[in-house]
């Protein structure tokens, strides 16, 4: 009987190992999706590490909005998990690096389970405190201003705004999750913001200032991502990413020329 028991314990043990391996698995694909990672990277890396951990076959689904993992063992049991995946906005390719650094170095020798999870929580944390993004908005927003014909001046206030549309994005991704929605108040509240500007201080151009802050939000990774899923054969994550960027872009439009209507044109 106590042998029965004892058995049945080790079995549990090794069922809520497997469970939580799947579990560090599940995470590491949804941060990869989230950083901009392609459909097809997910779905190559997951597997490459769940055969590292002992998984004699893997089968791995991911589209842009969940995924679906089966590892089978050599005792010939099964794990399963599925997990929605809730679109996040921004790419990060710091952390892209970094997550695809430790895929590589634990395929070719893996460590503890607990391991990898601080690992992946370390990774998940510089996500959510990384400072340089704030710096590269400012410089991109700045920059696009300058490109299509406006000032310095019009650069320091499209960079303060970029700084700002940031700074929101971040704070409020658990608030407003929907990138669409986001997209839409934000493109209205900065075409508000910079038409007042242009009109207290004449010397801004408020169409340029509109302009490089728009660029922060138009998805062209996104939509880089899209049809390079489509060319390998990911056409249902690809046509997804696709309409997404679609939305997105007729979002960033409908909320700009709503401000413009509602203050009655750029310049009075």
């Amino acid at each position: 009987m106590q042998y029965i028991t004892e058995a049945l314990d080790r079995e549990k043990k090794l069922e809520r190992e497997r469970s939580f391996l799947l579990h560090q698995l599940m995470d590491l694909g949804e941060l990869l999706l989230s950083c901009g990672a392609e459909v097809s990277r997910v779905e190559d890396t997951l597997e490459r590490m769940g055969r590292a951990y002992g998984a004699r076959r893997m089968n791995v689904f991911v589209i842009t909005s969940s995924i679906v993992i089966t590892m089978v063992f050599s005792d010939g049991e099964e794990t399963t998990q599925t997990r929605q995946i809730h679109p996040r906005s921004g790419i990060n390719f710091a952390v892209f690096e970094e997550l695809n650094s430790l895929s590589r170095s634990y395929c070719e020798s893996p460590c503890s389970v607990r391991e990898l999870e601080r690992r992946i929580e370390e990774i998940s944390d510089k996500e959510r405190e990384n400072l340089s993004g704030l710096f590269g908005a400012m410089l991109g927003a700045g920059s696009c201003a300058v490109f299509f014909g406006g000032s310095l001046k019009d650069a320091t206030i499209a960079a303060a705004f970029g700084l700002v549309i940031v700074v929101v994005q971040r704070k409020t991704q658990e608030i407003v999750p929907n990138t669409v929605v986001f997209n839409l108040i934000a493109s209205f509240l900065l075409g508000i913001a910079a038409v007042l500007a242009g009109r207290l201080l004449p010397f801004l151009n408020a169409d340029h200032i509109m302009i490089g802050d728009i660029m922060l939000l138009i998805p062209g990774l996104a939509m880089t991502n899209a049809v390079r899923d489509i060319f390998v054969g990911d056409t249902i994550s690809g046509v997804m990413r696709l309409v997404e960027c679609f939305l997105w872009a007729g979002a960033i439009a409908c909320g700009v020329m709503a401000a413009i209507v509602l203050m009655g044109g750029l310049y009075v």
